[in-house]
């Protein structure tokens, strides 16, 4: 007898994460360069002393401090394995199979699976010429059978943002019985006073949820730490299909230490920012096009040439995130790992 797995999962993608080449610049998975900072690395050894007990599973100290610095109360906040784990927490608490999802595509590569991995049906909206969030046609696409909305600002993988007045429209447009998730992976870049701040936006809404991660601008992708800014109710669904203890001791000290020295942190930001518009700049003029980008990569939309321009970076010893026949994504390291990686731009369009 074999045993019967879901037919559906035979057509379902593979999450395809960024390659690790030993001897190559990893410019591929949105990772910040720099490791954790000393004192976090600390609190990191302190909590593994004690990991023959089973962490809290609701973060109580780390929902307090995230509490305490946005500004909401702790029954506001969720937090999760990560924010990608807290997208699929999302679907399955507002959907079953009669149920749909919409998002932009090309968007975060995890949404349509997902959405298939749950059981709900996926309504995917084109982006617009100029790579970004097409927002009317988003809006257009929402049906009685809506229940989710995927929101990327800025997006992944072409870090196009989405401006207040644009955003704030969108929201009041969304029945207010379906959720719009403003997914914020790449918050703590956003340099564009008028990309809004997703937590400020949501207040007085009852219908939007905010994602962010310690992965990114905090260094803790290694660790997997995700929250969700939501309605009190919204919050208790996602604390009802949490799994028990998935956000470890080690990865809930981490994350607790890493908010006490965010300006460290965000200092370190505001470096990779200035390394994000020096690379920009130099693609554009050396003839590439490059859209926008609020985030910690660029974007490449070469088409037909991506896969080219992938081996092309390989052989240069880049790694960078191919999307065959679209684009390649190209994240922000530090200076000399982006002037390599600027070398073998400049190599293929010579």
């Amino acid at each position: 007898m074999i045993v019967r797995i879901r037919a559906d999962l035979e057509r379902l993608p593979g999450y395809v994460p960024g390659r690790t080449v030993p001897g190559a610049v990893k410019l591929a998975s949105n990772e910040v360069s720099l490791g954790p900072l000393p004192s976090v690395v600390e609190a990191i050894a302190r909590a593994g002393a004690e990991v023959n007990r089973y962490p809290d599973s609701a973060a109580t100290a780390l929902v307090d401090r995230l509490a305490d610095r946005l500004d909401v109360t702790p029954d506001q906040i969720a937090v999760g394995c990560g924010s990608v784990t807290l997208c699929q927490q999302l679907v399955q608490a507002t959907c079953g199979e009669a149920d749909e999802v919409v998002f932009p595509w090309r968007s975060f590569e995890a949404y349509p699976i997902i959405v298939q991995v749950v059981g709900a049906r996926q309504t995917r909206v084109a982006l617009t010429p100029g790579h970004g969030l097409d927002l009317d046609a988003m809006a257009a696409a929402i049906t009685p059978a809506t229940r989710l909305v995927f929101v990327c600002n800025p997006n992944n993988p072409t870090g196009t943002p989405l401006r207040r007045a644009a955003l704030e429209r969108f929201l009041d447009s969304v029945p207010s019985d379906v959720l719009v998730v403003l997914d914020e992976a790449y918050r703590e870049f956003v340099t564009d006073a008028e990309v809004p701040d997703g937590v400020e936006l949501a207040r007085g809404r009852d219908n939007v949820a905010v994602l962010r991660t310690f992965s990114k601008a905090y260094g803790l992708a290694g660790l997997r730490v995700g929250y969700c800014v939501a309605e009190p109710d919204v919050a208790a669904a996602l604390r009802k299909v949490y799994m028990p203890f998935s956000v470890n001791s080690v990865a809930q000290a981490a994350a607790i230490a890493s908010l006490d020295a965010e300006d460290e942190l965000l200092a370190r930001c505001r470096d990779v920012v200035a390394e994000r518009e020096r690379v920009r700049a130099e693609l554009l003029s050396v003839g590439f096009e490059v859209p926008e980008t609020q985030a910690n990569f660029v974007w490449l939309p070469l088409g037909e040439r991506t896969q080219a321009f992938n081996e092309h970076c390989l052989e240069n010893k880049v790694v960078v995130r191919a999307f065959a026949g679209e684009g390649a994504r190209v994240t922000i390291g530090t200076r000399e790992e982006n002037d390599t990686f600027l070398s073998a731009a400049r190599s293929f369009t010579a």
